[in-house]
């Protein structure tokens, strides 16, 4: 008999969990992207500007194209935590779907892996939609920015596998305002999305270089500027290991659940 710590099992079988996540998605898909976007946008355009206006360039660079490399990733991780913690709590503990999946021959873990991976996919339409908005105001009309796509599925992974820890544990809805609180938007003001990591006090820089966040930061920031990572494979390292990470303890706390 399988333990609750075995590692978990893959399968195809995720697809068709995936397909029907999506399909319902499609239905109010204006309302989602509009809704995962409109905080990074507001914010690409009030700070940008606003700031810009008077903090005219970072390292060289134009502010707003500093913003707006960082925002992305930001828009990404909270896409993914948002439809990984209370799009997926719903979908396990109010709506009882994942009990029906459960009478088809699927596995939990084949449920847990196709949440992961739809969270994944939905924050990357969140990003994709803020990068056409950056080619709007002409950031990011470089080559190298195709190669931000598969980073940010990979970040979506990674966060998407840290919200299904969070959903695994949740005895409510308000149980997620702890993680958005005390874990997301620290990282958020730890990870160079609004100013340079150099700025903070070096014990705060030591504790920057271990964050999913900054290593997804360090990655994208470069291709949307033109340019190449500094480290890249530490920062893909660093991702690998909290969505791998991750998604195992997920896997075990759902296992734990059930």
């Amino acid at each position: 008999m399988t333990t609750i710590y075995a590692p978990p099992v893959f399968s195809l079988r995720f697809y068709p969990i995936w397909r029907r996540n999506f399909l319902v998605w499609k239905k109010l898909m204006a309302a989602s992207i509009i809704g995962n976007i409109a905080e990074p946008l507001i914010t690409l355009i009030a700070f940008g500007y606003g700031l810009g206006s008077i903090l005219k360039e970072i390292d060289g660079i134009p502010y707003i194209h500093y913003l707006a490399s960082g925002s992305i990733c930001m828009s990404v991780m909270m896409a993914s935590s948002f439809e990984a913690l209370y799009s997926a709590y719903s979908r396990m503990s109010v709506q009882r779907t994942w009990d029906a999946l459960m009478n088809a021959p699927l596995a939990l873990d084949d449920i847990v892996l196709a949440e992961l991976l739809w969270a994944a996919t939905k924050s990357l339409f969140s990003g994709v939609a803020i990068l056409c908005v950056m080619f709007a105001l002409g950031i990011g009309l470089h080559p190298q920015v195709l190669l931000v796509l598969p980073v940010l599925f990979l970040a979506g992974m990674t966060f998407s596998a840290l919200g299904l820890i969070m959903n695994a544990l949740a005895k409510g809805y308000d149980f997620f305002t702890y993680y958005f609180t005390l874990i997301l938007t620290p990282m958020t003001f730890l990870s160079g999305v609004y100013y340079p990591v150099a700025q903070l006090p070096s014990w705060l820089q030591t504790v920057s270089q271990f964050l999913p966040l900054s290593a997804a930061v360090n990655l994208v920031r470069p291709l949307v500027l033109g340019g190449w990572p500094q480290a890249p494979l530490l920062d893909l390292a660093v991702l690998a290991f909290y969505c791998c990470a991750g998604f195992y303890v997920a896997v075990i706390f759902t296992r734990r659940r059930f």
